[in-house]
């Protein structure tokens, strides 16, 4: 994050956040709506497209692009001293899986993520251990099962993952996780929420809405903002149990700039029972 950027450590709820106005409209007004959407033939090529988008956002980000992500194991009351196997799904560089790794030395990872650019940056990281990665590719939206024993994960992650998916998928990618996880096991879960600011910067612009809450960005990856009662459908049509699922309200303030925008994300817990 840059020096100008400063995040203020915010609230949860399980209240949307409330619009103003103007806000309202710059989403759903009917002029607004119609100069946000994106052709079908174009919705249909970034959908054909994704896996190439993700290969070139790694290409020019390398792993400079996300900070290691420290906060998992406070966000999500994890304490285990056991011997245990995580899957991350979206692994990206390894932002997630590294600190983990550092913090809880029993832990054993399976990583995969879409990109193919992703997983040969991860496996190049100097932190990469093969005795505790196990890192593969994979299209969590194709017809294919993960390549995991069923029954057999503690603990699944997918932080910012599920929004890149498109929404038609979400289900079957959900159910994948859930064959794969312990009974007990638990999915550790965080992305964009409903009206995050970043969903009101795409609406501002020409030709950027896919579909309901479904966003494409400059570079071709996509991004849904989640409410809890649309995750909570996909969750429970799983036969997943929802032990928490909040959402987590923060402001970023650019000091340089003078500005605060704020920030929503949707986090969670579930467990398969």
């Amino acid at each position: 994050m840059s020096d100008s950027l400063e995040t203020i450590h915010g609230h949860r709820s399980n209240a949307e956040r409330v619009l103003s106005e103007e806000e309202h409209n710059c989403l759903y007004s009917p002029d607004t709506q119609e100069r946000q959407q994106v052709s079908v033939f174009k919705q249909n090529q970034f959908e054909k497209n994704a896996q190439k988008h993700w290969d070139q956002f790694y290409k020019r980000n390398s792993n400079n692009f996300f900070k290691d992500r420290h906060w998992t194991l406070r966000e999500f009351d994890i304490n285990t001293t056991e011997t245990n196997k995580l899957l991350e799904v979206g692994c990206g560089v390894g932002n997630f899986l590294f600190p983990l790794l550092a913090e809880l030395p029993n832990l054993f990872i399976y990583a995969c993520d879409f990109s193919s650019t992703a997983i040969d940056l991860l496996q190049k990281n100097s932190n990469y251990d093969s005795t505790r990665i196990q890192s593969f590719v994979f299209d969590l939206t194709s017809e294919n099962e993960l390549p995991i024993e069923e029954n057999s994960i503690d603990i699944c992650s997918m932080i910012f993952v599920l929004s890149a998916i498109n929404p038609d998928k979400m289900l079957s990618a959900l159910k994948k996780i859930y064959r794969v996880l312990k009974p007990n096991g638990c999915l550790l879960f965080r992305d964009y929420g409903l009206y995050d600011h970043a969903m009101f910067r795409f609406a501002r612009q020409r030709q950027h809405k896919l579909a309901e809450n479904f966003y494409v960005r400059q570079d071709g990856t996509r991004a849904y903002f989640f409410s809890i009662e649309h995750l909570r459908n996909l969750l429970t049509d799983c036969q997943f149990h929802i032990d928490d699922l909040v959402y987590v309200f923060k402001e970023t303030v650019n000091i340089k700039e003078e500005i605060c925008v704020p920030r929503v994300f949707i986090q969670g817990k579930f467990i398969k029972k």
